[in-house]
């Protein structure tokens, strides 16, 4: 199950457009579910219509179990434990508390093929955006930058791994700086525009 926003057809905060989701979906041949989200919309709706989609998976499909790729926000974990509590899901975090630098490298040597997508501004400059992970690029993170982007520092998209039938073929389109305000502060992302081939 993810996202998409409503207005620009795309996951948010990555800026993947949908066609590339679905060819996602389609490599790793599971079932899936999208929820599109209205381009305003606060913690309490977004709880809401998470919350609605999950009990009627529940309900239909039997499924009792949400799993995130979090690593170490302890923040989030408690939020989404209390959040899928209440609709009697149980959280699973198979990537719980594991080392971040052993787990890229980790990924790296399994398989896995990611490109990065979207930088925040404020920690990574934007020869960072379109790069493949590699070890190399590990190797050039700046120190406070964790290097599977757990603190958002980065966000991409994956384009192959070990369970896809295929990898997904894409070009690297325009590079785009987006700048919003949150709580009375500016933020900025630069964003990596992935064009279906």
């Amino acid at each position: 199950m993810t996202t998409l926003s409503q207005e620009l057809d795309r996951v948010s905060m990555h800026g993947i457009r949908s066609e590339l989701l679905m060819q996602q979906f389609e490599c790793i041949g599971i079932p899936f579910t999208i929820i599109k989200l209205p381009k305003a919309i606060d913690n309490k709706y977004y709880e809401q219509i998470m919350g609605k989609e999950l009990l009627r998976l529940k309900e239909n499909d039997q499924i009792g179990f949400a799993a995130y790729g979090d690593i170490l926000l302890e923040d989030l974990k408690v939020y989404r434990e209390q959040h899928l509590n209440k609709i009697g899901y149980e959280l699973v975090l198979p990537l719980w508390a594991r080392d971040t630098t052993e787990l890229i490298y980790e990924m790296i040597d399994l398989g896995f093929k990611t490109i990065v997508v979207s930088v925040d501004a404020q920690v990574l400059d934007r020869s960072f955006l379109g790069r493949v992970i590699d070890k190399e690029f590990v190797r050039d993170l700046p120190k406070n930058v964790d290097p599977c982007g757990e603190n958002g520092e980065f966000h991409t998209f994956c384009f192959d791994a070990p369970y896809f039938k295929r990898s997904i073929d894409f070009k690297i389109g325009e590079k785009v700086l987006k700048t919003y305000s949150h709580n009375g502060e500016d933020y900025g992302f630069w964003f990596c525009d992935l064009l279906p081939i």
